[in-house]
Parts: C-alpha cells; structure tokens; sequence
C-alpha cells in the first residue's frame, strides 16, 4: 500500500468521530498557543523594560544611599540602608546631601561627569485640582539639570530653571497620566493653573512627554518641581533620595563611575569595603533586566510546554481506544495481505494529523491572542517560539503515536478477527 491510501485510510480515522479528534486536537492547540502567547508575555515585558530604561540614555548613573544586593533592578534592584559607616569613634548613618551633589559636578573634581542633580522623592503626594484628587506615584523635587540627564522633556509649555530654584518657586512639571486623573484633557489646559501638592499650591509651567507604561507601572504618573520648593513645602530638609549622574559619553562612564566614588569615599570617609551608598550605571541596570526577563520568558515557554506534553498524552489516549474500537478492521487488513510497518504507518499518520491539525490551529490562536496588551505593554511573538511550538506539537504526535501503532500491528489477524 502506498502513501497516498495510507493517508486516505487515516484522514478516514479521523474523522470517523468528529467530537473525540476535535477534542484530541483541543488539548494540542491549547498547548501549542500556550507556548506562543506566554513566550510573548517575556518577550514583551523584556522589550517594555529595555525600551524604559534605554530611554534614561546609556551615560547616565544613579547614586543611591545604602549598600546594595543584586536580587532586582530598579525597583528590580533592592536597596539595603546600612546602620552606619565608622569614621574613628564615631557612627554615621548612610546619607546623600546636597553638598554631595554639588561637589560631584565640580568639574574639577569629576572631570568625566557633566552634569549631577539631587533629587528627593517624598511619598504619598496627593494632588488637588477643582475638587478632584489623585494620589501621584511620582513626586520628584531636583534641579533643573535633571531633565536633561534623564533625558526628559516638556511636550508644552516651558521648564524650571536655575531661577526658579533661586527663588523657591512653587512651579511643576505634570504628567499627561497626574492630569487625566485630575479630570483635565487635554494635559495642555492645566497649563498656568495652579494645582496643590498636599495641600500647598504650585502652578504648571510644563506637560512632561508621554513615556507611555512598562508592564503595571505608569510613566507619566508624575510630578517634578524644584528641588528647594519640595523641600520647602513637602519632603523638608532631611537627605536626599538619589544623585542623578550624567558622563560626558557612553565611553567615560566607567571612568565617571570611578570618580564618583572617589569624591564620595573621600567626603564619606569609606572605602570600597564599607561604602554607606551605591552607583548604578544604566548599562548596568539594563544588563540585569535582560537577564531577567530572559530567565522568565524561558520559565514562562517551559511551563506552556506541559500544557503540550498534556495534549500529546491525550492523543495517546485518543489512539488507543481508536486501535481498540477498529480492532476487527486491523485483522482483515492484514488477513487480505496488510504488513506490520503499513499498519503502523496508518496510525502514525493519523496520530501526527491531529497533531498537526491542533498545532495550526493553536498558532492561528497564539497570534490572534498575542494582538492584545497585557499589563501595559505589546506582546512580542518570537518567530522560534511558534516553529519550536508546532515542531514540538509534530513530535508529540509521532512520539505517543508509536505505542498505540505498534499494539496495533502487533495484533495477530485470528485474535483480531475474533475480536467482539
């Protein structure tokens, strides 16, 4: 018998019962969309992460007080405040001032760093607008060098100045996300309003562009206002939250990385051993989150894959009873003249056809779902993903395929006849 009526004789098997191979070809399709759509998820979330933090430029460094452990990164990365640092007799407890910042851009002194800003970043802000209010995930009192080494901008209206933080200016930059909130649309018309920031009036003098979200994390949830207004009027005039660092280039960060610790070692008193505060480059930060996220999405296919390894197990199934149900028309086929390996071609066929039929079915799914935004951000389908995913789904069917092919031809023709 050749191929073509070995194909003829399966395609027969499997439609004979429509309902039981739809539902052998339903756990296949789930498995395989499984793998596509969660493979996405990684992927996605990887893309959302690098696109955030490659947005704060790749000569940037943040100073933060504290030691710190590598289990995360930027809010991935977990920051533990030392007790203290010993300077002779004395205790001093891990702190950022303004002086810190100031001498950190000292040209003379950080030759590699062009720019530093202090930057406080007081919790529970709520603003207030015409009745309306909103607790803001954001407040950020710095200097009007900030924006320009985190590479922000204003989509209207102007920013702070040097000026403004001379005079103590109650003036804010606003996130399109802090207006919405506030019942205003467009952000535009908020401009020279006045909203209050926990109670205390500050006028908008600038829309902050859109950065869009990364994963549940909105970006444009935010405020920033001058550094000494802040201090004026909310966060008071404790320490600082962080030190915003920019390097001349991509190439002198590791220098300025090394000048910045020198500078603070020296005011701090501390070495590389006890150091009470933590530098982070963006490339650092960026290295950790692809790891991560790579991690994940490899976790993510690993766990799909045995909703697959299920649906293979279900066509095993599936073909046993179908070798039982057609026992009597396995021993004429080989009474009339059938060998071993045409029966076990016949039923490996019509294992990998239901495999195959559910493995494109289940991609067709897998890149339907993977056309929705999940916790903020795109999906991304990987090319690999959904060829590793219907191979897989192909292997499946010829793997558990061959037990119930082989019981089959091994059936002896009399036993096969008698069969009730």
């Amino acid at each position: 018998m050749n191929l073509t009526e070995s194909l003829r004789f399966a395609w027969r098997g499997v439609t004979a019962n429509k309902v039981r191979s739809a539902l052998t070809m339903l756990g296949v399709l789930i498995g395989v969309a499984a793998v596509i759509v969660l493979v996405a998820v990684g992927n996605g979330a990887s893309r959302s992460v690098t696109s955030t933090l490659s947005s704060l430029g790749t000569n940037t460094l943040t100073v933060t007080p504290g030691t710190s452990t590598t289990s995360g990164l930027l809010g991935l990365r977990r920051t533990e405040v030392s007790t203290g640092t010993e300077a002779g007799t004395r205790t001093r407890p891990a702190s950022l001032t303004s002086e810190d910042a100031a001498a950190l851009a000292d040209p003379r002194l950080a030759t590699d760093v062009t720019a530093a800003a202090a930057v406080v970043s007081p919790a529970g802000v709520v603003a207030t607008y015409s009745g309306a209010s909103h607790q803001i995930a954001s407040t950020i009192g710095t200097t009007s060098t900030y924006l320009a080494i985190s590479n922000d901008q204003v989509s209207a209206g102007r920013t702070f100045t040097a000026t403004d933080e001379q005079a103590h200016a109650r003036v804010v930059l606003v996130g399109t996300s802090v207006a919405e909130a506030l019942g205003v649309e467009p952000a535009e018309a908020l401009l020279g309003h006045d909203i209050e920031l926990n109670g205390t009036p500050f006028t908008v003098i600038g829309i902050l562009v859109e950065k869009g979200s990364a994963g549940a994390r909105d970006s444009d949830d935010r405020v920033i206002a001058p550094l000494t207004a802040v201090q004026d009027r909310i966060s008071g005039y404790g320490d600082l939250s962080s030190i915003a660092v920019q390097a001349g280039s991509a190439d002198t960060v590791t220098d300025a990385q090394a000048q910045v610790e020198a500078i603070l070692d020296q005011r701090h008193r501390t070495s590389s051993e006890d150091r009470d505060f933590t530098v982070i480059t963006s490339a650092s930060m960026l290295s950790a989150a692809s790891s991560i996220t790579g991690t994940l999405t490899i976790m993510l296919g690993a766990i799909a894959a045995i909703s697959l390894l299920v649906g293979g197990i279900g066509v095993m199934n599936i073909m046993l009873v179908t070798v039982t149900e057609r026992t009597r028309e396995i021993g004429v086929r080989k009474a009339i003249g059938a060998d071993r390996s045409e029966i076990i071609l016949q039923f490996l066929i019509e294992a990998t056809l239901l495999s195959v039929i559910g493995g494109l079915a289940g991609m067709a799914l897998g890149a339907l779902l993977c056309q929705v935004r999940i916790a903020g951000f795109q999906l991304v389908i990987d090319p690999w993903s959904v060829l590793i995913a219907f191979g897989f789904a192909l292997a499946v069917g010829l793997f558990f395929g061959i037990y119930p092919a082989t019981r089959a031809a091994a059936l002896r023709p009399i036993d096969a006849l008698r069969h009730e």
